[in-house]
């Protein structure tokens, strides 16, 4: 027996999908498609809201913010994860595992403050019209997108923390593709009910309280919705607003399955197959929810491929 940060100083050996391996080869090929559509796509998002003058909008703003966050997510764990399909190798040193747990969940919990952020951005639109531009004025925006970062941070900071100071013991196996906090927390060999509560809480904090938030803020704009008379307003608010209701369910309903379940039920099997959904499918999928029905979006590439055919 030892704590995390003595007896498993040599590393990790990280399981993937071994159970599977007839499916490895197929998850290789799936995986990089959907990482390279990922970057891609985001890729794409930031560089047009930094380029045309019409995204210099408070959405864009988040937006870009949230493509970022997508990018770094899917990249401190889907490389190690190819390479963990690929049979090179399955190892991971104990400071790659602590900086990867450190940044998965400091990366997640910084999405959870950003979308009720995004929220927030929608609700002032649709409820207050009049009063947009001067409620989300740039140096609140800054101010609510640093926010975000800082919570995301100081809350993975507590989790890690806690997880670092736990006694762990047995074989050097993990059961998942990266050094995720639920079976990091299986490999615990005393009784940590006391720490593993406060890690709950923290998470609870992180997952609850902004999607208690987000939906809040729907049912308020859901209400000035419905008063909108014009067909065609209504469609544009719930075009604008549902797109974003679509990137919270999908994030947040992976995410409070994996980390709001009770230990001792948690199924590393299934877990596996849920992290894939948060970690590589929802991120891919972002910039096609918030895009494919943009008219902002598709004018600003028409505009981009215009000038680069001028150019040529």
């Amino acid at each position: 027996m030892g704590s995390f940060n003595t007896s498993f100083r040599e590393g990790f050996i990280l399981m993937g999908f071994s159970d599977w391996s007839q499916l490895e080869p197929i998850l290789f090929v799936f995986i990089l498609v959907f990482y390279s559509l990922t970057i891609f796509g985001n890729t794409t998002i930031i560089t047009l809201s930094l380029l045309e003058c019409q995204l210099h909008t408070p959405m864009y703003f988040f937006l870009r913010h949230l493509s970022f966050l997508d990018l770094c997510y899917t990249t401190s764990t889907v490389p190690q994860l190819l390479i963990n399909l690929h049979g090179l190798d399955r190892t991971i040193s104990y400071e790659g595992c602590v900086v990867q747990l450190f940044s998965s969940l400091a990366l997640g919990s910084t999405e959870c403050v950003l979308l009720v952020v995004m929220a927030f951005d929608r609700y002032a639109a649709v409820c207050h019209p009049l009063h947009y531009t001067a409620i989300m004025h740039p140096h609140l925006c800054q101010t609510l997108a640093i926010a975000s970062w800082v919570g995301g941070c100081m809350n993975s900071l507590v989790q890690t923390g806690l997880m670092m100071a736990m006694p762990l013991c047995g074989l050097h196996l993990l059961n998942h593709f990266f050094c995720e906090m639920t079976v990091l927390l299986k490999l615990a060999c005393e009784d940590t009910e006391g720490t593993e509560t406060k890690m709950f809480v923290a998470r609870a904090i992180i997952l609850v309280v902004p999607a208690l938030l987000i939906l809040g803020s729907y049912v308020y704009i859901v209400q000035t919705v419905l008063k909108v008379r014009s067909v065609a307003g209504r469609r544009k608010a719930f075009g604008t607003c549902g797109s974003h209701l679509l990137v919270v369910s999908l994030f947040y309903g992976s995410a409070i399955y994996t980390y709001l379940q009770p230990m001792h039920s948690y199924s590393e099997s299934e877990g596996k197959f849920v992290a894939l959904f948060y970690t590589i499918v929802t991120p891919m999928l972002n910039p096609l929810i918030y895009t494919l029905r943009n008219k902002d979006v598709k004018g600003a590439v028409r505009k981009v491929l215009g000038r680069g055919r001028y150019s040529v």
